[in-house]
This record gives C-alpha cells, sequence and structure tokens, in this order.
C-alpha cells in the first residue's frame, strides 16, 4: 500500500497519474507496494513467471539476451518514470518473461500485481495510454538495435558506443567484455577492434578503461 507521501514522490516521476481520475488514484495506492532494488539484482531471468511489473522511480535496469554460446547482448534499459515492455507483455498474454532484467544502479520501484495491470488495462484510458506509450518508446529502440545488429558493421558500432560513453566521461570506465556484452559480440573481436582504433591513435585502451584521444578520428570510424 501506498501512502499519501509517498504517492506524490510516485506522481512526480510518473506523470500520468496526475491526470488519473480519483478512483484510479485510489486503486494505485491500494494495491501497488513499493520496493528498493539494490544493483546487480536479477529482477527477472528468463522463463520466470511475472507476478508483478515494476515502474521505476529511481535507478536502472538493464534487459539483456544470452544466446546458446554465452554471448550477451543489451536490448534496452530503462530508468525513472519507465518500465519494462517484456514485462508488460508477458502480463498481458500470460507468459514467462524472455529475457534478464538486472538492476545496473540501486533502484526503487512501484510494483503493480500482474492481475491488477491487466484489468486497469481494460478499465482505464490513461493507464491503458501510459501502457502503449511505453510499448512504442520500446519498440522503436528494440528495432534500432535490430537495424545495428543486422546491417552495421562492429566497428562503426564500437566507435559510436565509445562516442556516446566519451561524451558523458572520458576515460569511459568499461571492460572489453562489458563492450561485447552491449553490443553482442566477443571479447575477442573487441578487443582486436580497440588495437585497432589504438594503432591508429584514435584511443588508448588500458585496465577495465578506454580513452578517447580523437574524437572527430573516432567519430569518422563510426560513419565508415
Amino acid at each position: 500500500m501506498i501512502d499519501a507521501s509517498q504517492f506524490g514522490r510516485i506522481a512526480k516521476s510518473l506523470p500520468f497519474l496526475l491526470q488519473a481520475d480519483a478512483k484510479l488514484k485510489d486503486e494505485f495506492k491500494k494495491a501497488a507496494f513499493f520496493a528498493r532494488i539494490p544493483a546487480g539484482r536479477d529482477v527477472f531471468l528468463e522463463g520466470d513467471r511475472v507476478e508483478a511489473i515494476a515502474l521505476l522511480i529511481s535507478g536502472v535496469v538493464r534487459v539483456y539476451k544470452v544466446g546458446e554460446t554465452g554471448r550477451e547482448i543489451t536490448l534496452y534499459r530503462f530508468g525513472n518514470g519507465s518500465s519494462c515492455i517484456l514485462t508488460a507483455n508477458a502480463i498481458l498474454n500470460q507468459k514467462s518473461f524472455p529475457a534478464i532484467a538486472t538492476v545496473e544502479e540501486d533502484a526503487e520501484a512501484v510494483m503493480i500485481p500482474a492481475d491488477v495491470f491487466r484489468e486497469w488495462i481494460q478499465r482505464y484510458d490513461v493507464w491503458r495510454g501510459f501502457v502503449f506509450d511505453l510499448l512504442s518508446q520500446r519498440l522503436s529502440t528494440v528495432m534500432a538495435i535490430v537495424d545495428e545488429i543486422a546491417f552495421q558493421r562492429m566497428d562503426r558500432r564500437v566507435a559510436a558506443l565509445l562516442l556516446k560513453r566519451a561524451g558523458i566521461q572520458n576515460p569511459v570506465r568499461i571492460t572489453h567484455q562489458e563492450i561485447a556484452a552491449e553490443l553482442g559480440s566477443s571479447r575477442e573481436v573487441i578487443s582486436r577492434l580497440l588495437e585497432d582504433f589504438a594503432s591508429e591513435g584514435i584511443v588508448r585502451s588500458g585496465r577495465g578503461a578506454v580513452e578517447v584521444l580523437d574524437f572527430d578520428g573516432l567519430k569518422s570510424r563510426s560513419l565508415v
């Protein structure tokens, strides 16, 4: 159950609640419950039964797949004010979870039981709109990943990833294995590409970090 002070904080992250009528707000306070999930905790593993959906108000969750060879690929991340479309889909279709969801940064979430989630879809336009907006946004993200995997060279994808991360923090605190997991490649391939970038003076790769030395050069590699 959510109390009045918690509801006020939650509504700042989930503004659709401000548009909800009094009945939905009342039901939300009664049905929802608050959860804190530490970094490193798996929210769902592939094949898990989905009993509730998490609406994040802080933290970050990574959703990814692991292939038969053990190779990982990130599908998407979600954070404040968002949720997991694979969870929503599993609840709506009453199927098991098809991937792995792991907390990357300590998270706080509002949990909505699966049966309540389905009932609100039928009864409340504002809730249905919120869920469908999530589906639309995440579908675009997943389609972009499919496009990258199917049509873009790995050196271009590595360069684009490093450019994005280095724009936030340089050196980028990331290992070769983490880059491989992010992009659905192998550590050996990533290490070879980074060696190529380093030989051109574009990056310097160290233990657990990659420093971008030539942003223009790296950008040109991302566009090849």
